[in-house]
């Protein structure tokens, strides 16, 4: 499970079983979890975080989609 960006306590990761699901990025810190598909930096579930969490969560994957991409298709482009 590569971990791609930290800020303060978000993890920002995916699950390396996941290839065939399309891109996204799951974000983790504690027993809190969301996960946002990168397409259209759209939230897919949470759970535990709250809605302010989620707004500063929803704009660092926006700033750092491009990166998150790059990380992915690097990341599964090797599984195949």
């Amino acid at each position: 499970m590569p971990t791609i960006l930290r800020v303060g306590p978000y993890r920002f990761f995916f699950y390396s079983h996941e290839g065939r699901e399309p891109a996204h990025v799951h974000i983790a810190a504690g027993d809190c979890e969301a996960k946002f598909w990168l397409a259209n930096c759209e939230l897919a579930s949470s759970y535990g975080l709250k809605p302010h969490e989620l707004t500063m969560l929803l704009r660092i994957v926006i700033d750092n989609k491009d990166a998150f991409m790059e990380a992915w298709n690097e990341h599964f482009s090797s599984q195949i």
